[in-house]
């Protein structure tokens, strides 16, 4: 995904809600990202990835719960 601010939007929602971890492209051209937070948060910005930014087309989101590992702010990677 290019040309969007796919990445850029989405560390700015995850620090408008408290939101700690990352978002990074894939070689295969998928974004991949980490939340951490309060759980409504993270449902709202895993909701906010089935459509992105204005100009985004996302084809596919797979959301997978894990236990959290302490990530500390919001990085573009």
């Amino acid at each position: 995904m290019q040309g969007v601010f796919f990445r850029d939007e989405t560390r700015r929602r995850a620090r408008s809600l408290g939101v700690a971890g990352w978002v990074a492209n894939r070689p295969d051209g998928a974004v991949e990202a980490v939340f951490e937070g309060r759980r409504d948060a993270v449902e709202s910005m895993v909701q906010w990835c089935h459509s992105g930014p204005p100009g985004a087309r996302v084809e596919d989101v797979q959301a997978t719960w894990e236990d959290p590992r302490g990530e500390d702010g919001f990085a573009v990677r």
